[in-house]
């Protein structure tokens, strides 16, 4: 006992050193001095940025580095920041930090907290759409396919199909969703007849091998015939220069501008666009189409999911809510979401 407790007493020592030289924060409110209203003017500051960060997130120029666009695509992430900064100040035991912190918080509700509300009731004109990249490197087509069905949605949105696993997904899925449409490695289910189904050309420049990943179908439902466009935008890649998304940008403005020019009224569009809604290269679409009012869905990676790059969008249409289903042999989770076909709400 003796010896051991020899070899602890130096250990012993430091930790008491290191105590007594502790950072002013770590000290109670004596040793800290000032009042509750002076002290924490760092986490203040801070707290101040984060809200501007939220509040004015568009105003990050984008640049060669698509810094704007790397801090759209993980901005809900922005409120653990304001968890942070709160045990921050109740540890500093600075009233100050705690009346700044009033303003990321306020931010962050305003942007991201109608999501969490409840699900509104469905509707007479609702539609349910499941929209999932099923990857070309998926196991399980089979199971996938199955575990799609079993939420018995109205319409079914698949990427990265390719053979033979597309096989699969047409003879599993064919018993309950009789009509479909294949477009290169996308396509789409149906419950109800589809007619005038044809290529979507969102192809870059640049990209000089086969490529063909968007469609458009009209499908005939009881509510009326409406326009349905199934995409797979380009990746993005982020890396030591930035964020590489030139041509994701370039596919979204070819998507935006064939929406525009759609005749029919009401259009849902389906589609991993490797994007999310508050990203401004998307904004040739999420100024032409709602987004989900309810539901937050993050999809993309399945193992950990950080970001909704999976999305259900809609003209002369409003999606209600949105939600992921479990896993598959993808890497991105899949989306089902309700849209309801008799509202006209203009897009954001």
């Amino acid at each position: 006992m003796t010896e051991r407790t020899g070899r602890a007493a130096p250990v012993v020592r430091a930790a008491a050193r290191w105590w007594a030289r502790r950072p002013r924060w770590l000290r109670g409110a004596a040793a800290q001095g000032g009042s509750a209203w002076t002290r924490g003017r760092v986490l203040a500051v801070t707290a101040a940025l984060t809200a501007a960060l939220l509040a004015f997130h568009g105003a990050v120029p984008g640049g060669g580095l698509g810094l704007g666009s790397l801090l759209e695509s993980f901005l809900p992430w922005l409120g653990l920041a304001v968890v942070v900064l709160l045990a921050l100040a109740l540890l500093r035991r600075s009233a100050l930090a705690l009346a700044a912190l009033l303003l990321p918080a306020a931010a962050w509700a305003h942007l991201f907290g109608p999501l969490l509300l409840p699900a509104p009731d469905s509707g007479p004109d609702d539609l349910v759409v499941v929209q999932h990249n099923v990857s070309d490197e998926n196991t399980d087509p089979a199971g996938t396919a199955r575990a799609l069905a079993a939420a018995e949605p109205d319409l079914i949105a698949l990427q990265e199909l390719v053979h033979p696993a597309l096989d699969v997904y047409a003879s599993v899925l064919a018993p309950h969703y009789p009509y479909r449409t294949v477009r290169g490695t996308v396509g789409l289910w149906s419950k109800h007849p589809l007619t005038a189904d044809r290529t979507l050309d969102i192809k870059p420049r640049g990209i000089t091998e086969e490529w063909s990943r968007g469609l458009r179908a009209a499908v005939r439902t009881p509510r009326g015939e409406i326009a349905v466009y199934v995409a797979h935008l380009p990746s993005v890649r982020v890396g030591a220069g930035g964020l590489a998304s030139a041509r994701r940008d370039e596919s979204a403005g070819l998507l935006g501008r064939a929406v525009a020019a759609e005749e029919l009224s009401t259009v849902i569009l389906l589609g991993d666009l490797n994007g999310t809604v508050d990203d401004r290269a998307l904004d040739p679409l999420t100024t032409r189409l709602n987004v989900a009012e309810r539901g937050v869905a993050l999809s993309f990676p399945a193992a950990f999911p950080l970001a909704r790059i999976d999305q259900v969008m809609a003209r002369s249409a409003t999606v209600d809510h949105i939600r992921t289903l479990p896993a598959t042999g993808s890497d991105h989770l899949p989306v089902i979401a309700r849209v309801d076909t008799g509202s006209t709400a203009r897009p954001r």
